[in-house]
């Protein structure tokens, strides 16, 4: 009897090149986000503070954010609403 193969499903609706959100990231941004995506991160939404943007990435682990200048904070004191 041989083994059923099950098809491979891709789980991301888009990939972050077609997000809305991935035109208005940095280019330092957009490197790291590219190095979290390896990790299982996905780009969630970028907000605006006195005039410096923030990445903010999510996985089933936990949240991630990016500055502007391309540093990656694991551990970030920010609360998603669901």
């Amino acid at each position: 009897m041989q083994a059923q193969e099950k098809p491979m499903l891709e789980r991301r609706q888009a990939s972050p090149e077609q997000s809305i959100w991935w035109n208005k990231l940095s280019l330092a941004q957009k490197f790291s986000a590219s190095s979290l995506g390896k990790f299982g991160y996905e780009l969630s939404f970028v907000r605006n503070e006195q005039g410096r943007s923030l990445a903010v990435l999510t996985c089933s682990s936990g949240v991630a954010v990016i500055t502007e200048d391309g540093d990656i904070n694991t551990s970030p004191n920010i609360k998603i609403r669901d």
